[in-house]
This record gives C-alpha cells, sequence and structure tokens, in this order.
C-alpha cells in the first residue's frame, strides 16, 4: 500500500542499517535470550495460528514457524517484509508464513476481521500515537483463550537512564528530543497506563519481565561486552522488583480469558 508520508516506525531503505544497529549489539543478543526463555512455554504448546504485529526482520517468528506454527507476518516497511522473507527461505522455512506490509490499525479494518491464537507485538507501541487504542485493537484481534506477548520501552526507565547520562535538560522537556533520530523511540510508554488499559480490555497479565535491566547503566561502556555475565545477572533478576521495573524494555506475557470474568 502507498503512504505519502513514511510513518513513525517505518524502517523502509534501512533494514541492513536496523540490523545492525538493534541486532548485532549486545543489547539485541540480550532482547533475544530474554525472549526465547520468555516464550518457551508458548514455543512448546500445540502449533496454532500467530499475529506477529511490527515483525521486523521475522526472527522471534521464525521460532514459532520452525515449530510448525501458522504464521502472520507484518510490518510497515516493505523492505523489512521482504528481507523477512529471504532470510526465512534461506533458512527452509516460509512455507506456512504470510507476509504483509501493514500496521496495526490496517490489520483491524481488515473485514471480516480475523483472530488469532498468539500475537506478538514488539516495540510497537513506543512508536504509535496512542497506547490506549493500540491495545484495543490488539484485544479486538486475539481469540479468547489467546496469548499476546507485548514488549515496549519504557518511560520510567528512559527518564531514569537520563538522569544517569546528566541529561537533565531532556527529563525537564518531558523527555521530548529538538531533533529526531529515526531508530530511536520518542513515545516511551508508562507501564502503569499499560495496565490499565489491558483491564480496560479484560486482559490478564500473566508475567512481567524486564529486558536489559543493567546494562544501559553500565558506566564502564566496555562492560556491556561482557556478555555472559551480563546475561546471567538479566536472567536472574529481570522478573524480581525492583529490577524489573529497571528495564528499558518491559515484556509482558498476557492473555485473554475464554469468558469475561467478573
Amino acid at each position: 500500500m502507498n503512504r505519502k508520508k513514511q510513518e513513525r516506525g517505518d524502517f523502509s531503505g534501512i533494514s541492513q542499517k536496523f540490523s545492525k544497529s538493534i541486532y548485532d549489539t549486545t543489547k539485541g543478543q540480550l532482547r533475544v535470550e530474554v525472549l526465547k526463555r520468555d516464550l518457551a512455554s508458548l514455543l512448546a504448546s500445540e502449533p496454532c495460528s500467530v499475529l506477529d504485529v511490527g515483525a521486523g526482520l521475522g526472527q522471534v517468528n521464525q521460532w514459532f514457524q520452525e515449530k510448525g506454527f501458522t504464521v502472520v507476518h507484518s510490518d510497515l516497511s516493505t523492505d523489512m517484509v521482504e528481507e523477512a522473507s529471504r532470510r526465512h527461505k534461506a533458512a527452509g522455512l516460509g512455507g506456512q508464513c504470510q507476509y504483509l506490509t501493514a500496521s496495526l490499525n490496517d490489520l483491524v479494518n481488515q473485514l471480516p476481521l480475523v483472530q488469532y491464537d498468539i500475537i506478538l507485538c514488539h516495540a510497537v507501541l513506543e512508536w504509535l500515537p496512542d497506547t490506549e487504542v493500540a491495545i484495543e485493537q490488539l484485544a479486538s484481534l486475539l481469540k479468547p483463550g489467546g496469548r499476546l506477548s507485548l514488549m515496549f520501552y519504557n518511560h520510567h526507565a528512559q527518564l531514569f537512564a537520563n538522569a544517569v547520562y546528566g541529561n537533565f535538560d531532556y527529563i525537564e522537556r518531558g523527555l521530548k528530543v529538538k531533533k529526531t533520530v529515526r531508530l530511536s523511540p520518542q513515545n516511551p510508554v508508562v507501564p502503569e497506563k499499560v495496565d490499565d488499559y489491558l483491564q480496560d480490555n479484560k486482559l490478564k497479565v500473566r508475567q512481567k519481565t524486564g529486558v536489559r535491566c543493567f546494562h544501559d547503566y553500565l558506566r564502564n561502556l566496555d562492560d556491556q561486552q561482557r556478555f555472559d555475565e551480563l546475561l546471567s545477572l538479566e536472567m536472574k533478576y529481570n522478573q524480581t522488583s525492583p529490577y524489573r521495573e529497571l528495564g528499558r524494555y518491559q515484556h509482558w506475557l498476557i492473555e485473554k480469558p475464554n469468558f469475561q470474568e467478573e
């Protein structure tokens, strides 16, 4: 579909830069390892339908394809979708995957509305103008009894990190930058508001994890390369308060009950 103006979160034309900046780093590797652990129970379940919203290069939904799940890979960027398809085919996958260049809004406006057993929505909310609407849309796409893997950029961690860095003027501006950077999300999400919106839509949080609870606060940046030690520290504490709440991202596993609960 054609868009005259490129939307925030549309990384068309920079898929390789995106991969190098996000995944080929210690912070990206930490994210992958945490997600692998958190999603293990879903990956071990009976194969079913999976929707990946803002799927990027498809690293996470590839794990589901390898287990025989039927996947819909959706992203705003045509480049990302095409590159993901190439990567999946190179891995001998893609036969059970549908590839869509579409926004969350596009998916909800498709008629008839299709619902999914599992929805993956990672690092998407912080690019959208209205978190409440986005969660309503995700809830509408999820089958009763379905599960949502939701990862979002944490407002509190963004504020805390910038206090540690001494960026007091940035905090005073409400975490608003003077000049936007394309790969940097500009709408960090307040976890308490996400909790409220989930409750409004009768969605139940079953597990909360912090992602990068220590990595981004290291005073000596060389210590970020001590990956095995960092990973061990992360896995030990990132589901425990108060360290969980310091995660640069929050990863929540959420369920839509089969029956409305009082």
